[in-house]
């Protein structure tokens, strides 16, 4: 016995079998190869580190500045960097390639809000940018605030 899906085709109302169905969703269906998408993340994360690093390093030792302003201003940098190249067209083709290489770290999290915002600047300043900006990052704050409030109230009851 097997079972049907009912879709309609709209032109002559006829009904398509389930694995039917399942072999035409394969056939057009993007594959990916996870081994090669996991490492290619894993050394694209791994080079925005090493920047990251070499950053604090310029900033601390030849700039003078304490290695805590250091990593604060290399964050700043970073932000910057993927804020500009979001908004010049090139972070796009480099998501495609490193995925969440580049998607995970901060630098995803300002390509996010800096994508929302671009798309929307035709609308104006308060109802297309301000209002947008944070539409792909609202649900991140949201989620990240609400467990960091749940993870430090258990920790106050527990004494940790």
């Amino acid at each position: 016995m097997y079972t049907l899906i009912i879709i309609a085709n709209i032109n002559n109302g006829d009904y398509m079998e389930k694995k039917d169905y399942k072999r035409i969703v394969d056939k057009h269906s993007a594959s990916s190869n996870r081994v090669s998408n996991s490492l290619i993340a894993f050394l694209t994360g791994g080079l925005l580190g090493v920047i990251g690093c070499l950053l604090t390093d310029v900033y601390s030792l030849y700039l003078g500045i304490s290695s805590k302003d250091a990593g604060a201003l290399m964050i700043v940098t970073l932000i910057f960097v993927s804020c500009l190249f979001t908004s010049l067209g090139f972070f796009d083709k480099w998501v495609n390639f490193a995925r969440c290489g580049l998607i995970i770290p901060i630098t995803g999290f300002a390509h996010s809000m800096m994508s929302a915002g671009l798309e929307f600047k035709k609308e104006g300043l308060i109802y297309g940018i301000g209002s947008n900006v944070f539409k792909l990052a609202g649900s991140v704050l949201f989620y990240g605030i609400s467990v960091a409030c749940v993870v430090a109230f258990v920790r106050y009851l527990g004494g940790f």
